[in-house]
């Protein structure tokens, strides 16, 4: 389900789902369609079985969330210190990163304070891992769509569900909201699997530099070369 496939057949994973386009985590998707071709078309050319081993320490790293922040060493450090050094000073990098820190109501309130008061910094929010629920991010949401700089929200590895991209949707069609969104990662969380046409298209709308986003899928594959022989 996390793939947007029904089966489990080879068959279906290689030809009938190889472009499926509205997928919360696209590089997964990518990398399983690798993997599955060198099981089925296996190549007797070559090491075939270290390019699956190779494909296999990428999907492992790609869905394994803590491994970065164990080398950091953000894991020993108690949570509430996290998030008090974190809400102290100025964003680094322009990035506020509140990672794997499991945050309650009232940290919220904290979260949302900083978040109005240092709008001007900020480009990327980084909540993933957080036991963020529906309600938690709806708390959150009237402070976030309005940072002006936002280019990246990453949300995944929470308690989120499906539920809640209505209200992403509703709040991404007005343009004055989230003005420089272009990514919002929803991957790992309760059942979110694919993406609505609407949220994408709103997405795409805030980046028309980059062209077509490579999750959306709305014209025949002899359209979009068209498409993008124009861009270029």
């Amino acid at each position: 389900q996390d793939l947007g496939m029904e089966s489990t057949s080879l068959d279906d994973v290689l030809y009938r789902y190889a472009s499926f386009r509205n997928l919360v985590d696209p590089i997964t998707h990518d990398l399983i369609i690798s993997l599955a071709r060198y099981i089925h078309c296996p190549k007797p050319e070559g090491d075939s079985l270290g390019a699956m081993e190779k494909l296999c320490r990428q999907l492992t790293y790609h869905l394994s969330p803590h491994s970065q922040w164990r080398r950091q060493g953000i894991m020993k450090r108690k949570p509430q210190s996290c998030l008090k050094a974190v809400l102290m000073g100025k964003p680094q990098d322009n990035t506020v990163d509140l990672s794997g820190i499991p945050l309650t109501l009232k940290d919220l309130d904290r979260v949302t304070s900083y978040l109005q008061h240092s709008s001007e910094h900020i480009d990327t929010v980084e909540l993933c891992f957080t036991e963020l629920t529906d309600d938690m991010l709806l708390q959150l949401l009237p402070a976030l769509c309005v940072l002006p700089h936002l280019t990246t929200l990453s949300l995944n590895g929470n308690r989120l569900t499906k539920a809640i991209l209505r209200d992403l949707t509703e709040t991404l069609k007005d343009p004055k909201k989230f003005p420089s969104v272009t990514w919002i990662d929803l991957g790992n969380n309760v059942d979110i699997f694919s993406l609505p046409q609407p949220f994408l298209v709103s997405l795409k709308r805030r980046c028309p530099k980059q062209g077509n986003l490579p999750t959306i899928l709305e014209f025949g594959e002899g359209q979009v070369s068209d498409l993008e022989s124009q861009d270029g």
